[in-house]
């Protein structure tokens, strides 16, 4: 199960799991296009389109169709950035700029971090940036939880 808090700043998501799978598993799961289009997704907001281009200074994006889950009167979510620390398979860090945010223009940060351990993997994702995004940090501290899950479901299956 995903363990998810709220910085004492309110300025960041912290979330972690333990996923039974090696580094290098987990680490194509979270940079193949491929991939990323079959976990990150949810019934409520179903995946459109999910492109990674994996490595330093590439650019990723993704979107939903339009679904039930609802943030800051969204409902077809739009996201994009810039990978900005690539280290396989250990970290994954990148921009996360989304239509859901009172600010659509402010770039927030998504840093994954993987380290070996007993049976497999640790991941903790790291979402920074969110001190002026009230919303959107309350529903990301269920959201996170989520990707975890779908994540851990997916590379041990």
């Amino acid at each position: 199960m995903a363990t998810t808090r709220v910085t004492p700043n309110q300025d960041g998501i912290v979330s972690e799991i333990h996923i039974a799978a090696p580094p290098q598993r987990v680490f194509k799961a979270l940079t193949d296009s491929a991939e990323l289009r079959q976990w990150f997704t949810d019934p409520s907001c179903p995946i459109h389109r999910w492109e990674m281009d994996a490595r330093p200074g590439g650019k990723y994006r993704y979107d939903t169709e339009m679904g039930a889950h609802e943030v800051n009167q969204v409902r077809k979510f739009e996201c994009h950035g810039e990978i900005v620390e690539f280290d396989p398979p250990r970290v994954l860090a990148y921009t996360w700029i989304a239509n859901w945010h009172d600010d659509k223009q402010r770039a927030t940060l998504v840093r994954w971090e993987l380290a070996p351990q007993s049976g497999g993997t640790h991941v903790k994702v790291t979402h920074s940036g969110l001190a002026n995004e009230a919303v959107a940090r309350k529903d990301y501290s269920s959201g996170w939880t989520g990707v975890m899950q779908y994540l851990k479901k997916f590379v041990e299956n």
